[in-house]
This record gives structure tokens, sequence and C-alpha cells, in this order.
């Protein structure tokens, strides 16, 4: 593999990676949902034959922290973007941090950005100023598209939500209302722009970006995939996904660059809690929004046609802040040295050249507040909460689950088990010890905020 710095940008492949919102760990298929959610997803199915099968892969809360953690390999406690916060307000990553597309803009990757951003709305903040050279979807999420049928609703108070378009360099445009009928189609539009885009950009190297809405509420399928499941809009929501899903990989075939593409799908969090969208994380307790394993767990999978071996299944510990670095490994970029980085790269353990992750375990944030931490087969719950707003227990002693024995995370065995302390509780120290040299960034810092290291 190439040091950073020492590839040349026609030797590195094209990375497409796709992130479902709110998809749960039981809904697809492969994963032991599809036809039993009332949607099989033949599609997303293949591409998990066709590579890694990720049964542990770890993300953050929600939508938000997620997506900063994605974007700059560092835990959202550090970035100061912890939570979804309405229009107007600060909100989002502040300029100093570097993204994974100003990483790969850097390479000379053509780099794109279709989808739910909601890492900033003001326009320093938006993704064609923070590393992407186009995007087009919306800055916030899609509870929005809710505002214009809510009885009281004032556009003068609350700013309508639009569906926009920006590209480097210029000013973003205000396309039309994302209202009911917009999230409908938005997903439709997201697809054909990625097509065009890898279309476009055959040569390569490019990276496309596509955070999808579904199956975020209000969970709405677009009117081609109405009434086709025959289980109501959920699982033709989820059969939307699936066929979008297969847009692209076919697009890629398409321009005969699948083996020069590595093709990642994941989710930014567990399922949805809110009814009549409810969904699902399988063997797995809880949703997002708790430090259960149904939040933590989602479904990601790595295709890579001669690269990652196909038909892989791992139960390894990986974390969504780890594909900064690994996808910096890969395409000769440096990872930033003035900053804590809390991802690790994985690309040898990705392309089987190690049998295991290059991570042992994690710590778990929810905002500000230490919920959990994870380490090899055990899980230590500092603060209890299996429903989300049902009120957090905080532990006088933590509760340990062996998640191996206990996947539903049941059963105290502290005091059987209380070895186990010991490694999660110097992992959470060192964490902790790192927050007072470097300081978090606060939520709301403005643009021109840098952290400055304790001495």
């Amino acid at each position: 593999m190439t040091k950073p710095g020492d590839a040349h940008a026609m030797d590195r492949p094209n990375i497409v990676l796709i992130l479902a919102d709110n998809l749960g760990w039981g809904e697809l298929g492969c994963y032991g949902g599809g036809a039993l959610r009332g949607a099989p997803t033949p599609r997303i199915d293949a591409l998990a034959d066709q590579g890694l099968r990720c049964l542990n892969f770890n993300v953050e809360s929600d939508c938000v922290p997620t997506r900063s953690a994605l974007m700059t390999g560092r835990h959202p406690i550090r970035t100061g973007a912890m939570q979804s916060i309405p229009a107007g307000h600060p909100q989002g990553l502040i300029p100093w941090e570097i993204t994974l597309g100003q990483l790969l803009q850097g390479q000379g990757y053509a780099t794109a950005c279709f989808g739910k951003w909601h890492l900033g709305d003001k326009p320093e903040r938006l993704p064609h100023a923070r590393g992407f050279d186009e995007w087009y979807g919306i800055p916030r999420t899609s509870n929005e598209a809710m505002f214009t049928t809510t009885p009281g609703y004032d556009p003068s108070i609350v700013p309508l939500p639009y569906v926009m378009e920006g590209r480097r360099g210029e000013a973003a445009r205000e396309l039309h209302v994302y209202d009911l009928e917009a999230r409908r189609r938005i997903d439709g539009d997201l697809t054909a722009r990625t097509v065009d885009f890898i279309r476009r950009h055959a040569k390569g190297p490019f990276f496309a970006y596509v955070p999808l809405t579904q199956l975020h509420f209000p969970t709405l399928p677009h009117e081609d995939f109405a009434g086709r499941t025959g289980a109501g809009e959920f699982a033709d929501s989820m059969a939307e996904m699936d066929s979008r899903v297969g847009e692209i990989i076919d697009a890629v075939e398409a321009i005969g660059a699948a083996e020069n593409t590595l093709f990642i799908f994941g989710s930014d969090n567990g399922p949805e809690f809110r009814r009549p969208w409810r969904g699902t994380a399988g063997p797995w307790t809880g949703t997002y929004h708790t430090s259960m394993e149904g939040a933590l767990r989602v479904p990601f999978i790595f295709r890579w046609p001669g690269r990652i071996a196909p038909g892989g299944v791992t139960n390894e510990i990986l974390h969504i802040v780890d594909l900064f670095p690994t996808l910096a490994q890969l395409t000769g970029a440096a990872v930033p040295t003035d900053r804590p980085i809390d991802g690790v790269d994985q690309l040898d353990f990705l392309l089987g050249k190690q049998p295991k992750s290059n991570r042992e375990g994690f710590v778990y944030f929810i905002k500000t507040e230490l919920r959990a931490a994870k380490w090899r087969d055990w899980k230590l719950h500092f603060v209890w909460e299996v429903e989300p707003n049902a009120g957090p227990n905080h532990l006088e002693t933590p509760w340990l689950f062996n998640l191996i024995q206990d996947p539903k995370e049941e059963t105290d065995i502290g005091t059987q088990q209380s070895w186990v302390r010991g490694p999660i509780r110097l992992m959470v120290q060192a964490f902790q010890e790192s927050l007072k040299s470097n300081p978090p960034i606060p939520p709301g810092a403005p643009d021109g905020f840098i952290p400055a290291p304790k001495a």
C-alpha cells in the first residue's frame, strides 16, 4: 500500500459512499430482515454477497453526530456537532475542521455530495464550501418536510425549508420548497444526479457521497414505489432505497469502473422509533438516541472487486470515525496531525491482509454525557436508557454485559466478571485525559474559532 502522498491520482480508486438515514440493523434481507419487513432488498443483499458485511459496525447516537464523525474522523464531543439544531441557529462543523471531502479534493478527486448534509446551513458550512465540488440536497433534515402541512406553522417566524444546490466557489441556490411531495421525490433526484456525476467523471478518480433520506420520518416513498410491496409506506420506502442503491451500482458498472471503485453502503444510526415509522434493530435492543446496541450497530457493507474478498462476514469492531483515516490511507492523503483523530486506519483489515480490526473498543457519548464504553465482547453502561426520552437512569455502579452471551443486554455481570472494568476504565480515562489536553469545540462556536491545546 502506498504511503500518504506517494500515489498518483490515476492509481487511486473511485469511492462511492451511500449513507442511509435511520436504517436499523434488522431491516435489510442480508441482516435478517427484507421479506420479513415486507420488502425484499435484492440489490443491497447482492452487494453484501460481493463484499464484506459488517456485523459490528458502530456509529454515534443520531444523524448530526454520526455525520460529523464521518467527515472528520473525530468523535462529536470534540467537534461540537452533537445534535440537530433548528434553522437559523449556529450549528454544524466550524471551518477549522478538515472534512473527508477536503482530503479527497486535495488528492485530485472530483467530489460531490448528493443528499442530506446536516453539518451546517450557513454559506460557509454548506458542502460546496467544505470539500465538495458540487452538491444537491437538503441542508438539515427530512422532518422539516412536514412544516407546511402543520397547523399553525408560520413561515415568517420559522423559514421554509428548501432543496438546494451549490458548486464550489459559487453561492448556493434555493431550488424549491422541501414539502411532503418533495420529500417523496428527493431520493430519486439524488440518485439521478449521482448517476450523472459518475458518468461525467468516468475517467476518475471521483468521490460520490450520497446521504439518502430514506428511511427517516416521514417515511414516504416515491410515487413509483407507492403500493409496490403491499405492506405499507415504510416497506415501500425500503424497496425504493434498495432500488436507488441498485441504480448507482449499475452506473458504476456501466462505465466499466466496478473493479476500480470502492463501494460502501451503510446507515447513520439505529432504527427510527417514532410511530407509525418505527424500524427494527433485529436481535439488538434499542433505537437511536440511546446507548443500546440497537443504536450503535448499523448495517455496513464494503465492496471492491478483486481487492475485498466476496462473501465476507465479520464481527470485528469498526467505527464510523475509522473511515476518515482509512480512506486517507487508501488515497494517499495525509491525516491532520494538529488535532486528535479518533479513527484508526482499517485498510489492511478490509483488504484481508490481517484478520483482526485495529480497534478493540470505543467510548460513547450522547451530547456531552458519557453513556457507555464498548471493549471487545463487553459493554459497560454508565447511564441506562432503553427507549429515547424515557428518562435516563444514571447508574451508581455501571452495568456490564457480555454481548456474545447476552446480545439484548439483559443481565448485568459486573459482579461475576468485574475484571473487565479495568481495561474499559483505562480506555475511558485515556479519552477523558485527551479532552483535557485538547479541549472540545463548544457547540455553536463561530466560524473563526480555533481551539488551542492546553500546555
